[in-house]
């Protein structure tokens, strides 16, 4: 099992990177867009991996944070969950908003993530929402009480952008940003102004 790599990264992309350890070799390192905004500005990385051996591919997952790649784990456990679904919730949501949108059973903000409907949205909640409570602590709890409040609000916030020709991708990230720093915004017609100042800029 490869636990991490240390070295400088030649390529970056949201998706991708590649890492030039001291003896020379690169190794192509699958990120998600959260991990990929932590380490953005960076020229050297030390990033955490997950290795996945298939009989026709090797796959190396890499991680800005242990909670996400503890998440991540979690995920591709789950009946019907591949690595890049998993990657896919990771960049549609922080690790703590994913555990907190799982312990809330909140199968519609799940739905948001692209590839993910309601059968694999309440498969997730089914097989890890008692694991997630158990090492989840007050944090998780707090975050899915706060996006069961904001639920409908962020519906209506995430279909007008998306009509208004915003990415669904960036829309979500967006709204997940401004819901953290305004956790107590259930309008909206408030988040999708606030939402509008955030992507304008």
């Amino acid at each position: 099992m490869i636990a991490y790599i240390k070295g400088k990264i030649t390529h970056k992309s949201q998706t991708e990177i590649i890492v030039e350890t001291t003896g020379g070799l690169g190794y192509l390192v699958h990120i998600s867009i959260n991990t990929y905004h932590e380490i953005k500005e960076a020229t050297e990385v030390t990033i955490l991996t997950h290795f996945v051996v298939k009989e026709d591919s090797q796959t190396l997952y890499g991680f800005a944070e242990e909670q996400e790649r503890n998440l991540f784990r979690h995920l591709i456990g789950v009946s019907g969950v591949g690595p890049n679904t998993a990657r896919v919730l990771l960049s549609a949501f922080s690790a703590a908003e994913l555990r907190g949108a799982i312990i809330a059973e909140n199968i519609a903000v799940l739905k948001t993530a692209k590839g993910i409907g309601p059968k694999a949205a309440k498969r997730i909640v089914l097989e890890l929402k008692d694991k997630l409570l158990k090492d989840s602590g007050a944090e998780s709890l707090a975050i899915a009480q706060t996006l069961t409040n904001n639920n409908v609000a962020r519906e209506e916030a995430l279909a007008a952008l998306v009509a208004l020709g915003f990415n669904k991708m960036q829309v979500q990230k967006t709204l997940n940003r401004v819901l953290k720093t305004s956790p107590d915004v259930d309008d909206a017609g408030v988040l999708i102004k606030l939402a509008l100042a955030q992507l304008a800029s």
